[in-house]
């Protein structure tokens, strides 16, 4: 059963939910990642690692200008051309621009959060291009028509059957379950498109300010052939993706492994510094970088900054039992999970337009315990919630039921006889039912859907301690 992205949000998460092979897939992947996780940062020095990643980000996004200035500089100087894109009409713009002057028909496409942001390949195929996405998990997803459901394993919620489905009706891969002889199929295909594509696209998983390098991490090379085998090669790059120096590189590098799949290293590590030059005997004759704000400064200025130290490796997705629960599908955007639940609305041009994200968690803090850069999740999740409320997005009955709650607390006469009639009324109706309540009329119902309501105690605690007291001086 396939998630309907488009359907409201509490439709969504019914049909995750309504899914029982979504939270197996799901759940099996991810604690399979996360014990990976774990092992790998106990081979190092896993807390002192997060607290240099975390202070040398925070020391890029301190200096952001400069090192975007110093970025750019050094980008030209290697003989790249650099774009600024606002938002996803200006980058679309600019990547088809491209694609079209050069007469790119055909364009691969490796892993990249931020060409999913923008929705590139709708804009390049409306443009009447040929897009192909290289990443072995994508591709899954492109020939499904799905978007995908985690930042580092697009295909985690499909079970190997589904995939093999989809390979023989798309590809008219002869019945069989074997993983090898699917991947090969898929390595056959994808080699054709890397000769025959006029321009490659990629994200970007950060950029080195001191030098102009691009550098992209994938573990099947896909990236470095995107990256160097199409005459035109363009990287799209939200601006918070920086560090400072080659050294600061490695040192993100180790995280970004460890935290997404537990490794030391990716099989791959492809660095582009600028098109080809005399003498080299392969390369990009043009490479082009474009710059992506959309959104980016407005979620610093409206104070959620900190998500923007995010190295896009997964770990919180893995760590949430929410996710676990829900999969990726139902958060309904780009990006799912704890820090999706962030950045979505953050970033968005009103915040309202992800107003149920904030509360599609449990608050654990399993999330902030599993960042390589220690983003505190919960609270940002909760300054939302308090924004959304000052916005007045939260629903009336809400906030007539806090306001509620803050009388009947105020006035302890009021308590102890809404809880004596609480107690008189739900024993009643429990004795009537046997035992425990069983159905609550609404909005209580939320509750008595999926569990019991055990009835409220004959006597409170208050009246209980006024008779031991009382017994107490009797005596």
């Amino acid at each position: 059963m396939q998630v309907d992205i488009h359907a409201p949000y509490k439709d969504r998460v019914q049909q995750a939910l309504s899914d029982p092979n979504l939270r197996v897939a799901v759940s099996k992947a991810t604690d399979r990642m996360t014990n990976a996780r774990l092992a790998s940062m106990d081979a190092v020095e896993g807390q002192q690692l997060r607290t240099q990643v975390r202070k040398m980000k925070e020391h890029v996004l301190s200096n952001w200008p400069d090192y975007l200035e110093q970025l750019e500089t050094n980008l030209t100087r290697n003989g790249c051309t650099v774009h600024w894109a606002g938002g996803i009409a200006d980058a679309q713009a600019i990547v088809k621009d491209i694609a079209l002057q050069n007469s790119a028909n055909l364009v691969v496409k490796a892993k990249s959060m931020a060409t999913e942001e923008i929705h590139l390949n709708h804009a390049l195929e409306e443009a009447g291009l040929r897009v192909v996405e290289t990443d072995l998990g994508e591709y899954i997803i492109q020939l499904a028509d799905e978007p995908p459901s985690h930042i580092v394993a697009p295909v985690i919620h499909k079970r190997l059957e589904e995939i093999a489905e989809v390979f023989q009706e798309k590809l008219d891969m002869p019945p069989t379950r074997e993983p090898t002889k699917m991947t090969s199929l898929a390595r056959a295909r994808l080699r054709e498109e890397f000769f025959a594509a006029g321009m490659g696209v990629s994200g970007c998983n950060f950029a080195i300010a001191e030098t102009g390098t691009i550098c992209i991490v994938t573990n099947e090379g896909n990236g470095r052939m995107v990256s160097s085998m199409p005459r035109v090669y363009v990287a799209v790059m939200g601006i918070e993706k920086l560090v400072p120096t080659v050294e600061d590189a490695f040192l993100q590098l180790q995280a970004l492994c460890r935290s997404a799949t537990g490794q030391q290293l990716t099989v791959y590590c492809s660095m582009t510094s600028g098109p080809r030059q005399q003498g080299d005997v392969d390369g990009p004759e043009q490479v082009h970088v474009v710059l992506l704000d959309n959104g980016r400064s407005r979620m610093l200025a409206r104070g959620y900054g900190e998500a923007l130290l995010c190295i896009r490796c997964g770990a919180c997705l893995n760590a949430c039992p929410v996710y676990q629960e829900i999969g990726g599908h139902a958060y309904g955007g780009t990006y799912n999970g704890p820090i999706g639940a962030v950045i979505s609305p953050a970033l968005a041009p009103e915040i309202a337009q992800f107003k149920e994200l904030p509360h599609a968690t449990s608050l654990c803090g399993a999330c902030r315990e599993a960042c390589p850069v220690k983003i505190d999740l919960p609270r940002l999740l909760l300054d939302l919630r308090s924004d959304l409320v000052q916005e007045g997005a939260s629903p009336k009955s809400e906030a007539w039921g806090i306001k509620s709650y803050a009388s009947l607390m105020s006035s302890r006469r009021m308590y102890e006889n809404l809880g004596k009639m609480a107690s008189i009324g739900s024993n009643l109706y429990a004795g009537m039912s046997g035992g425990n309540i069983k159905f609550m009329p609404p909005p209580l119902n939320g509750w008595t859907a999926y569990r019991d309501f055990a009835p409220f105690a004959p006597k409170s605690f208050r009246e209980w301690w006024r008779q031991r007291k009382k017994l107490r001086n009797q005596s």
